[in-house]
């Protein structure tokens, strides 16, 4: 971002110590995302090996197989937000030294699992420790960098995010061809080794020079409100039902602690969230975005990984390799988005990003079990520019409305609303695909004994295995399971793509547009100092 003929520069914000080594933290700080990220996409694939009996697996159910993934997310969502305002209170290198080691020891302990009941706890374990990184990497990039220099570090902070999910299910795909199912928890403990050897070198310590008095009330209801959300919608998900009585309570419960979170934090002297930071639309309009476009994705990555397959029949490897072309434009544009953001603006930019990814969401509608390889791959790429051209101007977005000493709290605040909306994502998207999909099967059904047929329509992958079991006579029931995913899949689609296109009217409507030439933005809280010397703390970062 070039300064304006003109423009007095604006004084530094950052020691000239860190200042020096600040791409080379940039790179731990990616590590340290790299690994959370990973490990998630990492999972997916191998589900159907942890299933099998030992010694091959763990002999987990479908239920445990669910909470596995949920009890992560769970903790995660749960405690993010409140991560954040650690970060702020007492360093947030602390919190991500802290962070980094319990999510490894997780990992190690995963890895050695006797049985899906301690697979899901040290999984919740592995959640509580990625709680504590994820917000603190944005947070820590936010006061090693300059304001100017900023849009370009998150670009490559969301590029990473990016690369990590493509490169899971290959990583995945082939450690299990070579190793037991607990490797691909193992394999993040060198990694944790080397990331916090370099953090204690490198990342300096940043936190709120003022934080004001504790606020445990808000923090309380922070988490209980969050926990019960997320456990609603996950619960939502697993019945294929939210007009479940315990299903409608608990998200109405989640709902009703969070308005009552609100309600303190605007009368509370010392709040653990200033909520009038919503009233900013380059704040409100960016998170929302966020959400819906992770939302309307999650959804998309879950039904995608059954088509390529379930329905066209590749091994897990191979679906990993074809999520590529999205990782690449990335890496790519993510990037350089601020240069486009420069020209035209972060409305204008993110609107055509979110056009982009509802246009790639809704050619799955077109989509059958002959689509030629090079179209996905295409479609991937598409979709990929698309992210990298919202995900980095809204971070942006969201990060430079607050001050530089509440960058924990603006990260855990954009990190929330997007594990809520992708979980969202998984659960609404996921059960408009079971309820479809039951409808297109059940005719197909009738033969079968009264417990199997309730069974095989749970989903393709069950239908698939009563069909395996009947041999040759149960090729008719495959064509009918393809045809009835394949019909589930395109109405998932164009919801998937209706909510992107919500979020492309949110940002045109409520995201500010270009900055007048001539004119730069001030930085939240920052004041002039009298002496413009690299080296006055602002943020208290210590080098």
């Amino acid at each position: 971002m070039s300064i304006p003929p003109g423009a007095r520069p604006a004084p530094p914000q950052v020691p000239e110590a860190v200042h020096r080594r600040r791409w080379a933290i940039l790179v731990v700080l990616m590590f340290s995302l790299l690994i959370v990220v990973l490990d998630n996409s990492i999972l997916n694939v191998a589900v159907k090996t942890i299933a099998s009996p030992a010694p091959t697996g763990i002999g987990a159910t479908q239920s445990e197989l669910e909470w596995a993934i949920n009890s992560y997310t769970l903790v995660f969502a749960g405690l993010l937000f409140t991560a954040g305002l650690l970060g702020d209170r007492v360093g947030r290198k602390k919190v991500l030294l802290s962070g980094i080691l319990v999510f490894g020891v997780g990992s190690a302990l995963a890895a050695l699992s006797g049985s899906p009941g301690e697979l899901i706890t040290w999984r919740a374990v592995m959640g509580c420790g990625a709680a504590f990184v994820m917000p603190a990497t944005l947070a820590v990039l936010m006061n090693v960098f300059e304001r100017d220099e900023q849009p370009k570090a998150i670009g490559i902070w969301a590029g990473s995010v990016g690369l990590a999910i493509a490169i899971g299910p290959i990583t995945g795909g082939l450690l299990l061809e070579h190793f037991w199912w607990g490797s691909i928890f193992l394999v993040n403990v060198p990694v944790v080794v080397v990331a916090l050897i370099a953090m204690v070198l490198l990342v300096p310590d940043s936190k709120d020079p003022n934080p004001g008095r504790i606020d445990p009330a808000g923090v309380l209801l922070s988490v209980v409100g969050l926990v019960l959300l997320v456990y609603g919608i996950i619960r939502g998900g697993q019945l294929g039902d939210f007009a479940d009585v315990t299903v409608l309570l608990t998200i109405a419960g989640g709902l009703v602690v969070l308005a009552l979170f609100v309600w303190h934090e605007r009368r509370s002297s010392h709040p653990a969230l200033d909520v009038s930071y919503f009233r900013n639309p380059s704040f409100s309009a960016a998170v929302a975005a966020i959400a819906l476009v992770f939302f309307a994705l999650m959804g998309v990555t879950f039904f995608s990984a059954f088509y390529m397959q379930s329905v066209r029949g590749w091994s897990a490897l191979r679906a990993g390799v074809l999520i590529l072309p999205l990782a690449v434009a990335q890496m790519i544009f993510a990037p350089r988005a601020r240069l486009v953001v420069d020209r035209f603006g972060a409305r204008a930019v993110c609107t055509v990003g979110l056009l982009l990814v509802a246009l790639g969401l809704a050619a799955f509608a077109l989509f059958d079990a002959t689509t030629p390889v090079w179209v996905l791959c295409v479609l991937f790429f598409v979709q990929g520019t698309g992210m990298a051209h919202v995900m980095t101007p809204v971070t942006v977005s969201v990060m430079q409305s607050l001050p530089r000493e509440k960058a924990g709290s603006g990260s855990a605040v954009n990190n929330t609303f997007r594990q809520v909306g992708g979980a969202l994502g998984i659960a609404v998207l996921g059960s408009v695909l079971s309820t479809v999909y039951r409808g297109g099967v059940d005719g197909h059904l009738d033969a079968l004994p009264a417990g199997a047929r309730e069974a095989a329509g749970e989903s393709i992958e069950a239908t698939l295995g009563v069909a395996e079991r009947l041999g040759p006579a149960g090729a008719p029931l495959v064509r009918a399971a393809h045809d009835a995913f394949l019909d589930a899949m395109h109405v998932t689609a164009v919801c998937s793509a209706g909510v992107a296109l919500v979020g492309a009217l949110v940002v045109a409507l409520f995201l500010p547009g270009r900055t007048p030439a001539g004119q730069r933005p001030a930085e939240p809280g920052a004041q002039e100092p009298s002496d413009a010397d690299r080296g006055g703390p602002v943020a208290a970062v210590e080098g």
